[in-house]
C-alpha cells in the first residue's frame, strides 16, 4: 500500500502543499487530552503494559497535543508522565514514545548533548541538527540545551571541535540571515560568489569566506549563489569543498551545502547511509514528523528506488512504521493500491 507522489518537486522555501502539511503527524480530532490521560494511565497501570493502547495514542498526537496530555496525565495520576513510561517500558519503544513526549527542542538538544558524550564526537549527528534547523528553532535549542543539562550548548561545541570546524559550527549555531527574505539582491549575490571563488582561487583556501556568507544568508538568496558559483568555475559546489577543503571542516560545509540545496534529500541520504543506526532514524522520524517527512519520503524513493516503509518494515518495529504512515492516507486522492511512497 503505497500512495503515488512520486512526481512532486521539491523547492527550497516552498514546502506547502494542498493538504497544508509534508509532515505524517497532524493534530487529531477530535481531542480530549483528559481521554487520552485516562486511556494512557489505565495501559501503564496494568500488570502487563497495553503498549499498542501507548502507541496508537501517542503516535497519532502533534507534539503540542501530546504535551496537553502530559498535564492532564499528571493531574490525573498525581505523577510525572515520563517517569512512568521510564518505568512501564523498555528498549526502542521505551526510547521513541520518550523521544516523542520532548518538545522539539528539547529533542534537539538531547541529540545535540548525544552526538557529544563519551568519548569521540558524532559530527555527523552533531551536524544533522545544526545545519537543518532556522535560526529562530536553534535559539530555542539552546534555552532548552541548558534547562535539561545545566550546561552551555556553545561551551560543548567549544570543547568538542576545533579550529576551522569549530568556527563554523559556532557559526551556524549564531546563524543570522542578513539578507532581506523574498527580495533578489543581486548585488549581494555577485559579492557573495566573486567572495566564495577568490577564497579559494590561491594556493591556500580561506574558509572564513565560505563560513560567513553559508551562515548568514537565507536558502534562497544562497541557491543563486552556489549555482551562479558552479556555473563560473564549471563544477558542482560540493566538488569545488572536497578539492580546497578538508577534515572535519569540509564535512561541515558539504553536510551545510547540502542541507540548504535541498534538505529533505539531504535527510533521505542521511537515512540510506545510518539504516542500521536505531538512533538516527528515529531521530530524523521524530523530529521531522511534523515539518517534512512526506517530502523526505519523496526523496528517498527516488535515491533507492525502495520506499522508507517497505525499508523500515525489514529493519525496525512497528512503531517507526506507524509514524513514517501515521497521516498520509487521508492526504492523497489516489487509489490506495497505486501508493508508491509508503
Amino acid at each position: 500500500m503505497e500512495i503515488e507522489v512520486d512526481n512532486i518537486e521539491y523547492n527550497p522555501g516552498k514546502e506547502t502543499m494542498w493538504w497544508g502539511t509534508l509532515g505524517t503527524v497532524r493534530p487529531f480530532q477530535p481531542f480530549h487530552p483528559d481521554v487520552d490521560a485516562h486511556q494512557i494511565y489505565v495501559a501503564l497501570d496494568n500488570k502487563t503494559v497495553d503498549v499498542m493502547t501507548l502507541i496508537r495514542i501517542l503516535i497519532n498526537r502533534t507534539n503540542a497535543q501530546r504535551q496537553d496530555i502530559a498535564v492532564a496525565y499528571n493531574d490525573l495520576a498525581q505523577k510525572d508522565l515520563n517517569a512512568a513510561l521510564k518505568k512501564g517500558l523498555s528498549g526502542p519503544v521505551q526510547e521513541l514514545l520518550l523521544a516523542l513526549m520532548m518538545t522539539p527542542a528539547q529533542f534537539d538538544a538531547h541529540r545535540l548533548r548525544h552526538s557529544m558524550e563519551g568519548l569521540g564526537t558524532d559530527e555527523e549527528a552533531l551536524l544533522e541538527v545544526l545545519c537543518t534547523r532556522s535560526p529562530d528553532q536553534l535559539r530555542d535549542i539552546t534555552v532548552a540545551y541548558k534547562e535539561a543539562y545545566g550546561r552551555y550548548l556553545e561551551n560543548d561545541l567549544i570543547s568538542e571541535t576545533s579550529k576551522d570546524f569549530s568556527k563554523l559550527v559556532l557559526a551556524i549555531l549564531k546563524k543570522e540571515e542578513l539578507n532581506t527574505p523574498g527580495e533578489i539582491d543581486y548585488q549581494l549575490i555577485d559579492q557573495d560568489v566573486k567572495s566564495l571563488k577568490d577564497a579559494v582561487s590561491g594556493k591556500k583556501p580561506d574558509s572564513a569566506p565560505w563560513i560567513q556568507v553559508l551562515t548568514s544568508r537565507d536558502s534562497d538568496h544562497l541557491n543563486r549563489v552556489i549555482s551562479r558559483l558552479e556555473d563560473l568555475k564549471g563544477e558542482p559546489v560540493d566538488k569545488t569543498i572536497q578539492n580546497h577543503f578538508s577534515g572535519d571542516f569540509r564535512l561541515g560545509l558539504r553536510t551545510l551545502v547540502h542541507s540548504i540545496q535541498n534538505t529533505p534529500l539531504y535527510l533521505a541520504q542521511r537515512l540510506q547511509a545510518c539504516m542500521k543506526k536505531n538512533a538516527v532514524v528515529r531521530g530524523i522520524m521524530v523530529g521531522r514528523s511534523e515539518e517534512d517527512l512526506l517530502w523526505v519520503r519523496v526523496q528517498f524513493r527516488k535515491l533507492t528506488n525502495v520506499s522508507l516503509y517497505s525499508t523500515i518494515q525489514v529493519r525496525f518495529q512497528s512503531t517507526l512504521l506507524n509514524l513514517c504512515l501515521n497521516r498520509c492516507l487521508p492526504l492523497c486522492k489516489t487509489n490506495l493500491g497505486t501508493c508508491t511512497v509508503l
